[in-house]
């Protein structure tokens, strides 16, 4: 199951992408281009070296725009929501009748602590560095070369595969939507480790290696030029590992789980595919000086749109998913419906099924309305490949419709007419002022 980033991409399979991205390394040991012994915190000293720069001219030569990489989102990799026998929508929160405390279920809290975590040290960066527009540090001559180049090449493989969210990103500043870029190279790397040509190789042992490396990155340490570009990003924003490694989380879960009882279960899984995105995403995308919202309400509003965006995917790909064998429903939701797996694997588009595809959607929609609350407060550059992103994803449920819900045999996507209709409708959104109130939105408040 692809990753579904804010950003929408083509899903497309090249084999070159492997071998010239470095996945080869992650399969078998390799070694490194840096003194592993030396660490260096500041991305201009690793750079400097020459054997790095030697290593990733001959890397980077077989690079192309038509490498593989699969990937679509960006405030966010969707998801959300479970239901019961006597309703289908409730809320995703409960409250104790005696204490009148949230109590959230197991996932829900992990989701949670990230959640806050991340918001508190955006929250300290703000309060350290009140300009929160980054400015460049000086770099040697030598250093800034390569880093520009890494940076191209980010923006190319953004441009070639997330072309709209690409065309919103250029009016960003030149520091945040070279970080953006790097972000989503990355994602896209990470995901093509188990959706890929090669996924068949790929073992758990890889995954840890490529959580390794993701360690390098954050110290200094790039392994590679894309890493390069990813090690930049963090020097220079309030970015946390964690959301990276809870990405590579659901890689690992890919490997070894193909059903999900429970919504419960469901919501972790979109959460490490997609949400993490989000929460990747905000710190870069910054938040408008003008916003009174909490911040960890912005965070809320990320995590929700890429649960949305990845509840879309799996409703889309009922059919690709049941042809490898994956039933990305909950399963306790399909039984109460009176589905079965083979009823799934049949394709048949029944009354019931319609039934229960139109709650599936009913709560994806719930998860882009709390988004939408929180695009409004991002740094004004930053609202319109997001309005985009939001607005076009959204309509790929209104084409799962149109296909009478036969989402076995029909792929639900949005036309090339509609996409160029939807571009001047997030723009008019986008420059939407954020709420003049400091509004207290509550934990992600849907659940079906």
């Amino acid at each position: 199951m692809s990753v579904s980033l804010l950003w929408v991409v083509s899903h497309s399979h090249t084999p070159d992408l492997y071998s010239c991205c470095g996945f080869s390394s992650i399969i078998r040991e390799g070694n490194r281009f840096l003194d592993r012994s030396k660490p260096n915190a500041r991305i201009r000293s690793l750079i400097r070296h020459a054997e790095l720069r030697k290593n990733l001219k001959h890397n980077w030569n077989s690079v192309s725009s038509s490498s593989d990489l699969r990937y679509p989102y960006l405030l966010g990799n969707g998801e959300s929501e479970r239901s019961n026998k006597t309703q289908m929508v409730r809320s995703m929160i409960t409250t104790n009748p005696a204490s009148g405390e949230i109590a959230l279920s197991s996932s829900e809290q992990k989701v949670y602590d990230v959640v806050m975590n991340q918001a508190a040290l955006v929250n300290r960066n703000i309060k350290s560095k009140p300009d929160q527009d980054v400015k460049p540090e000086i770099i040697l001559p030598g250093a800034l070369n390569l880093l520009t180049e890494a940076n191209d090449r980010c923006r190319e493989v953004c441009a070639e595969y997330a072309k709209t969210f690409y065309l919103g990103t250029l009016l960003m500043t030149p520091e945040r939507r070279k970080a953006i870029w790097a972000i989503y190279v990355w994602c896209r790397r990470t995901d093509e480790l188990v959706d890929g040509p090669n996924a068949s190789h790929i073992t758990p042992t890889a995954l840890d290696r490529w959580e390794s490396r993701l360690e390098d990155i954050f110290e200094g340490r790039p392994f590679d030029m894309l890493d390069a570009a990813l090690a930049d990003t963090v020097a220079k924003f309030p970015v946390d590992i964690q959301p990276f490694k809870d990405m590579i989380e659901g890689m690992r879960m890919d490997l070894k789980k193909s059903r999900y009882m429970n919504f419960d279960e469901l919501y972790l899984y979109c959460y490490y595919v997609a949400g993490t995105v989000g929460l990747m995403s905000v710190p870069i995308m910054g938040i408008a000086p003008e916003s009174h919202s909490p911040t960890e309400n912005v965070y809320n509003a990320a995590l929700a749109l890429g649960i949305a965006n990845q509840l879309t995917n799996i409703l889309r790909d009922v059919g690709e998913d049941a042809r490898r064998g994956r039933v990305y429903l909950p399963q306790d939701e399909l039984a109460h419906a009176g589905i079965s797996d083979d009823d799934i694997f049949a394709g048949k588009v029944t009354e019931k099924w319609r039934s229960f595809m139109k709650n599936q959607i009913k709560r994806a929609r719930k998860f882009f309305d709390e988004a939408e609350k929180g695009v409004t407060e991002l740094s004004a550059a930053s609202r319109w490949p997001v309005w985009a992103s939001l607005l076009l994803y959204r309509q790929i449920l209104d084409e799962i419709e149109a296909n009478d819900y036969n989402n076995f045999t029909k792929r639900a996507y949005v036309n090339k007419q509609k996409k160029i209709i939807a571009l001047p409708m997030a723009y008019l959104q986008s420059i939407v002022p954020p709420s003049t109130k400091n509004n207290q939105l509550p934990w992600l408040k849907v659940r079906l």
